[in-house]
């Protein structure tokens, strides 16, 4: 006759409790690993950047606009030379505020200042099925679901309708590059064309 372990009414027991509980033991935690990193972890400064998403929205307004005009000095030394540092300062940032997984595709400003790399699913464009009564992720349970937030975040912003965009995969060969580099870059590139264009249809 076999031993049963009675349950609690009421007491939700999770896939994550249930592998953490089967582990085996040791002093050895792994630092940048999920689910346990982000059980450990607070969340206190993302959900500031959502709250206060509106003052983001216009602060990275501003701050787009100061490396458009430095694209002339990105330029001259060459997009390749200064990706190092900007990246090291990009990085640091993001992953401070945003808890940043550096995707290389940065959407921040169309889903609430929310990053959407931080779904365990890694999901683009809205959350599943799975998000629980109380707004957390049905993976980790002690997290709140990014889309949820992403939401609350978009409801605050000028442009939130953008998180209505449909968002392409994640290019993979992007990943640990600069997003504001690779963004100024293309800026510019359009902005050229514009230029080209409005000129040419002067003389025309």
């Amino acid at each position: 006759m076999s031993e049963t372990t009675p349950v609690k009414e009421g007491a939700a027991v999770t896939q994550a409790t249930l592998v953490k509980k089967a582990a085996p033991k040791s002093d050895y935690k792994p630092a940048d690993v999920s689910p346990q990193r982000r059980v450990q972890r607070t969340f206190a400064v993302r959900l500031w950047s959502i709250r206060h998403s509106r003052l983001l929205e216009w602060f990275y307004s501003r701050f787009a606009d100061v490396f458009l005009l430095l694209h002339p000095l990105w330029k001259g030394i060459g997009y390749g030379r200064v990706e190092a540092p900007v990246k090291f300062v990009e990085k640091r940032v993001k992953g401070f505020m945003f808890d940043c997984r550096m995707c290389g595709q940065c959407i921040l400003s169309s889903t609430g200042m929310s990053c959407p790399m931080n779904c365990p699913k890694q999901l683009r464009n809205g959350p599943c099925g799975g998000v629980r009564a109380n707004g957390n992720c049905e993976v980790e349970p002690d997290m709140p679901c990014v889309w949820v937030k992403a939401w609350e975040g978009s409801r605050n912003m000028k442009h939130g309708d953008n998180i209505l965009t449909v968002q392409k995969p994640v290019d993979q060969s992007l990943r640990e590059t600069s997003a504001w580099l690779r963004v100024t870059a293309q800026a510019a590139a359009a902005r050229e064309t514009a230029q080209k264009a409005q000129n040419t249809g002067a003389s025309a």
